[in-house]
C-alpha cells in the first residue's frame, strides 16, 4: 500500500531528509521518498495517514493527504 502526502514548509534538502527520517520512524513504514521540488512524500507500507501526518508535523512541517483529482 502506498500513501502520498503534500508536505509544506520544506525549503532545502536538509528539510526533505528530516521529513524522510520522521516518516521512516513510524511503525509500519517500509519506505519513504520525499521530493523537495514537488513537496510530495510517497510512503510505502501498511500504515494509516494520521500517524504519518503527525510525524511530519512533529518534525516541524505541515502535511496533508494527497488525493488526486
Amino acid at each position: 500500500m502506498s500513501i502520498e502526502l503534500k508536505v509544506t514548509g520544506m525549503t532545502c534538502q536538509h528539510c526533505a531528509r528530516a521529513v524522510s527520517r520522521a516518516l521512516a520512524s513510524v511503525p509500519g513504514v517500509e519506505g519513504a521518498a520525499v521530493k523537495l521540488e514537488t513537496g510530495m512524500a510517497l510512503i510505502e507500507g501498511q500504515v494509516p495517514a494520521e500517524p504519518l501526518i503527525r510525524a511530519v508535523v512533529d518534525a516541524g512541517y505541515q502535511a496533508e493527504l494527497f488525493v488526486p483529482d
